[in-house]
């Protein structure tokens, strides 16, 4: 059995003209970092579920995408990350939102899957519950960058009632089947510039933007979350391909559809246990990789690339 990892950092509006060659190559060498510790991973027999954590982890300390450092700013402000992990062997899950000091939100995620009774936390008490299990912690200074703060800043300006759901960068995740035929899938974000009222996205939303089942595939999303929510994207995939028998890109070009066809677009990265593996975009591009056992890895950012 050979195993296959797939990543993503975010979908949006990726051009040659939005992006600058400075921001590609330091973009690129960090999907690059993110597939060479997932793959470390895999490549000694570990379980899938080690992989995307730590393929996230590198993800969320690159300031180039909306999770952990880098993520974006609420209206007031501040940052609140979200983040899901599931096991595709037993569906186990965990999630978190309006998260705002663990270093790694997948990380309390994770946490939250194994150490609680519970699948999903928030706020206040999901802070405390990441303090009292002893996850590394950073203060929210640390996570803001300064073009997080322009962008929210200019959006404002035109706008105060105003939230983007058409970010430049976006949520980061990872897709990964191991030696043993099992699967798993993390996501993790800031969610959207100038959101307000404890707005959760379908990031930490088991179904929306987060699957995993070793029945079927895993599949992490990122777009426009609320429309990704009312279309059940990530579940909506794996059941496709598991009840209709469809390739994992079909089935995911059909669920952006529908959540295109409620109003939002975005991207979905997806693997099976055999290896099958691929993504879907409605936007002009994503960032993503692939690297299967044994073969070099891929990166891409534009909607041109293969």
């Amino acid at each position: 059995m050979q195993w296959t990892l797939v990543i993503h950092g975010g979908a949006g509006r990726l051009t040659r003209d939005t992006v600058s060659p400075d921001q590609e190559s330091a973009i690129r060498a960090a999907l690059t970092a993110a597939l060479d510790a997932g793959a470390a991973i895999l490549d000694a027999g570990g379980p899938a579920l080690d992989a995307v954590a730590a393929a996230v982890r590198v993800l969320e300390d690159d300031p180039h995408f909306n999770s952990g450092r880098g993520a974006a700013l609420t209206q007031d402000g501040r940052i609140e990350h979200d983040a899901a992990i599931m096991d595709g062997a037993t569906r186990d899950a965990g999630a978190v939102a309006g998260v705002t000091t663990t270093r790694h939100p997948v990380d309390l995620a994770r946490t939250v899957m194994e150490r609680s009774p519970h699948v999903l936390l928030s706020g206040a008490g999901a802070d405390r519950f990441s303090r009292d299990q002893g996850l590394e912690q950073a203060e929210p200074a640390w996570f803001e960058v300064a073009e997080r703060r322009r962008q929210l800043t200019e959006m404002l300006a035109r706008d105060p009632d105003a939230f983007d759901v058409d970010m430049k960068y976006g949520t980061v995740g990872a897709v990964a089947v191991d030696a043993a035929g099992h699967l798993a899938a993390a996501t993790s974000t800031g969610g959207v510039t100038g959101k307000r009222w404890g707005r959760i996205g379908d990031s930490p939303s088991i179904g929306a933007g987060t699957w995993a089942d070793d029945r079927a595939c895993a599949v992490s999303c990122t777009g426009s979350g609320e429309h990704f929510i009312r279309a059940g994207v990530a579940h909506g995939i794996a059941a496709r391909v598991r009840l209709l028998g469809e390739n994992v890109v079909d089935a995911a070009g059909i669920m952006l559809a529908e959540a295109e066809a409620l109003g939002g677009r975005g991207g979905a990265i997806v693997v099976t246990p055999a290896g099958e593996a691929g993504w879907a975009l409605t936007t002009a591009g994503m960032h993503r990789g692939i690297r299967r056992a044994g073969e070099a890895g891929t990166v891409a950012i534009f909607g041109e690339e293969g």
